[in-house]
């Protein structure tokens, strides 16, 4: 309304007045005195509109001081604690290291209320070393050259132990591999196609947002047990190696070839004669592994095995792993009640499959009908449902240990087992973050996301000064630095396997809090628990309770 006002009344000025009222003396006496009572009023209305503008004027002019001084004092905080970024507050050696062998707990558990413990075989009962993710590698390589027709110089790939994380996901259709967020959300740095790392502005060309939709992950895979490291890596160079040569490809069939060939490396027993062929390079023996067993055995627990490998594979690397614990050579088998191989998980958890009865002498299945477990049998096949009406264990009473989520401990979990999940990478992860450089990092991160929190929240977008925006620039500055110092000591390409980046959990970790009571690195680090002992969740966890969140304030007061 001012401004419609201030429009109309350049058209009562004063030039324009004498003009129309001495144009006629009859029209002076009539017309002209109402028109200047007319003008009149347009003054009083400009004289009203002014004093409003003033006061707008004046109130602008102080919401600005107001704004200015708070970012003055966001700048002053910003450079008292940026002084403590010289060196490492003494503070955080005080500060209590996390367990890296300890349990963590996502839903409280009672170890009492467990009778029956089952156990899943490769990376959970069987530890092996690195060099197996290079044998797993090279063989589908092979396979893809010799079999599948692949480009000869393809044999001359080598697998990168730095490039992948467990937990990632492979976009069939566009052919990216993704680390996403607790929410769904591609992490900023962690998209990448074939071997290279696609910028921001090229992840929403793509996908319009780095947020995936519903319909978007419908074409996501995810790589989720041990072996996928190796998976995820012959993925990538195969891709990159399809974009150097400038060739036409589908990545939904890059995925479908790759993903074949690890699994016939692993059916065909390529990977497992060449484990046992090689065991001290591939396996890590573990007495306390043995002890753990023997322990649950000691205490009245009932034990079993269920694996997806063949039962001369399992043998022989229980063989090789317990062969210097005194009397346990031949006899690894009485440990467990039930032993059953090639389980064919998940399909395991919702067939209805019969079990087999497995001749370890002739390596044949007998025609017999299953109806009870004998001791020092072995079994193959079957089906949860066959399983729980032989034994008779109700879910409550039985814990399974596994590494894969979806295979290993969907299923038991909706069968009402509890579950465990083994994530050997835990270990190394932790010793990470209790590191006080790791801790430094992070508390510097903490505290200039609470500084550009204060500054969002106070300053408008109409009120983005030059002020403001330099001291956003170098708060971002400052922020990047420690998010690639951070990342750099976990996997140069993809980061943490629990965090992203911005410091949210990974979708790697939320499955964790879908499938997993309690998750640890190893089996045997229950025995650094008594098997009467309550495990509970923390009750103020914000992420995953092996992580801490170091706080700012110890620069503030340092």
């Amino acid at each position: 309304m001012a401004s419609s006002l201030r429009r109309l009344l350049p058209l009562c000025s004063s030039s324009s007045i004498n003009r129309t009222a001495f144009s006629a003396s009859g029209v002076r006496e009539g017309f002209g005195s109402s028109f200047f009572r007319g003008c009149s009023a347009f003054a009083s209305s400009q004289q009203t509109v002014s004093k409003l503008d003033d006061e707008d004027n004046r109130q602008a002019v102080a919401d600005t001081l107001a704004v200015d001084d708070e970012i003055a004092k966001i700048k002053h905080e910003f450079d008292a604690v940026r002084q403590g970024f010289q060196k490492i507050p003494d503070a955080l050696k005080a500060m209590p290291k996390m367990n890296p062998e300890g349990i963590y707990v996502n839903k409280n558990l009672r170890l009492d209320d467990i009778q029956v413990y089952g156990f899943d075989y490769d990376y959970t009962l069987a530890h092996y070393s690195a060099n197996l993710q290079s044998l797993i590698y090279d063989l589908a390589k092979e396979h893809l050259v010799n079999e599948l027709r692949y480009p000869e110089v393809c044999m001359e790939f080598k697998y990168d132990p730095t490039f992948p994380i467990r937990g990632l996901y492979y976009d069939s259709s566009q052919g990216c591999l993704l680390k996403l967020d607790f929410f769904g959300t591609i992490e900023p740095d962690g998209c990448y196609y074939g071997r290279r790392k696609l910028s921001r502005k090229e992840i929403e060309e793509i996908y319009g947002t780095r947020r995936i939709g519903r319909d978007q992950a419908r074409g996501l895979v995810g790589l989720m047990d041990f072996f996928c490291f190796s998976e995820a890596c012959l993925i990538a160079d195969m891709v990159q190696h399809f974009v150097d040569a400038k060739l036409e490809f589908d990545s939904c069939y890059i995925y479908q070839d790759v993903n074949h060939a690890i699994q016939h490396v692993h059916r065909s027993g390529l990977v497992h004669r060449g484990i046992l062929a090689d065991p001290h390079r591939y396996l890590v023996k573990n007495g306390e592994l043995l002890r753990f067993l023997k322990m649950l055995r000691d205490k009245g627990k009932k034990l079993f095995l269920l694996t997806n490998s063949p039962y001369y594979f399992v043998d022989g690397g229980m063989r090789f792993m317990l062969e210097d614990s005194t009397g346990c050579r031949d006899s690894w088998r009485e440990l467990f009640d039930v032993v059953i191989a090639q389980a064919n998980k998940p399909v395991f958890y919702t067939s209805e499959h019969q079990f087999r009865c497995y001749d370890t002498e002739n390596d044949t299945l007998a025609f017999t009908k299953v109806d009870t477990f004998l001791p020092n049998k072995i079994y193959y096949r079957g089906c949860l449902k066959s399983f729980l009406q032989i034994t008779k264990w109700s879910g409550p009473e039985v814990i399974y240990f596994g590494d894969h989520l979806f295979s290993d401990l969907r299923g038991p979990l909706k069968a009402g087992w509890h579950t465990a999940a083994i994530i050997h990478e835990l270990e190394s992860e932790i010793r990470i973050q209790n590191e006080d450089s790791y801790r430094f990092e992070q508390a510097k991160f903490h505290i200039i996301q609470e500084l550009l929190g204060k500054l969002h929240s106070i300053v408008a977008n109409s009120q983005r000064s030059e002020t403001y925006k330099s001291l956003l620039e170098e708060l971002n500055e400052e922020r990047q630095k420690a998010r690639s110092v951070m990342k750099r000591m976990f996997n140069r390409s993809f980061g943490a396997t629990f965090l992203t980046d911005t410091g949210q959990e990974s979708a790697f970790a939320y499955h964790i809090h879908q499938y997993a009571d309690v998750y640890t690195s190893k089996p045997e680090n229950f025995l650094f628990y008594p098997p009467e002992a309550w495990l509970h969740a923390p009750f103020d966890i914000k992420i995953m309770p092996h992580h801490v969140k170091v706080p700012s304030t110890l620069f503030k007061n340092n």
